[in-house]
């Protein structure tokens, strides 16, 4: 059976992505992560949900999670005996087995399996976009924009530049509306920039500064993939209709 160019795509992620999960969980911890002062179990946690995600859709591309099914408990005893054993070959390259990160690791899985039981491949792969947005802004305790100040803006730029184009995605999967139309600008537009606002709040809660750079630059970030998309159906509209002009 031929996979599809999707299938594929998680394929390779999945081929590229476990690897290098193994590698740098076998390889000293880098300086800065103990400069950021960032929890490891969350990173143990999001690692796995990735891993998951990645690992569910090369299997099942276009399935949702059926506990009825031995798929779902496969992917589970596969990825649960690869934490085991992760957990278990660290402690021989000078990192401590901890059963805490095995926890994590365990929580990250089911979270996964338990997000792809209720929805599809584009609406999961937006939830776990938002997830790891919203973790790796304000799981470290220090303040990125100080400690890597480029790669922050990067962050801020790529994630919620994504995050926008996976919105739209399902915008097209669910709803008729399509752009030019201005409800579909409101549409698009809304729902990013609030998350946006969520995440920083949450920052200023946990008494991390705002920075503003970010902010605009993250709003830089979806503003441009709408308008991009918004002028492109536009220039399409115009061509089309001088095209029925020309024709008539």
């Amino acid at each position: 059976m031929a996979l599809s160019r999707r299938q594929k795509l998680t394929v390779i992620s999945l081929l590229v992505y476990w690897p290098g999960v193994f590698i740098l969980a076998h390889m000293p911890i880098p300086e800065l992560v103990y400069k950021a002062r960032v929890s490891d179990k969350s990173l143990h946690f999001l690692v796995y949900l990735i891993l998951t995600f990645l690992l569910w859709f090369a299997i099942s591309p276009d399935k949702k999670v059926s506990w009825r099914k031995a798929t779902a408990w496969l992917v589970l005893l596969v990825v649960v005996w690869y934490g085991a054993v992760d957990e278990v070959l660290q402690s021989y390259v000078g990192r401590n087995c901890d059963a805490k990160d095995f926890f994590a690791d365990l929580m990250g899985t089911l979270t996964g399996l338990l997000l792809f039981s209720f929805f599809n491949f584009w609406p999961v792969l937006l939830i776990v976009t938002g997830i790891n947005i919203f973790a790796l802004t304000n799981l470290a305790k220090a303040n990125l924009a100080e400690l890597v100040p480029i790669t922050n803006a990067m962050f801020h730029l790529f994630a919620y530049g994504f995050f926008t184009m996976l919105w739209l995605q399902c915008i097209h999967l669910f709803l008729s509306m399509k752009p030019p139309k201005l409800e579909w600008v409101v549409t698009a537009l809304l729902p990013p920039v609030c998350f946006l606002l969520i995440v920083k709040s949450f920052s200023m809660i946990l008494d991390k500064d705002l920075d503003i750079k970010d902010m605009i630059v993250a709003v830089a970030a979806i503003t441009g993939i709408v308008a991009a998309l918004y002028f492109n159906a536009l220039l399409r509209a115009v061509f089309l209709k001088n095209r029925q002009s020309n024709i008539s």
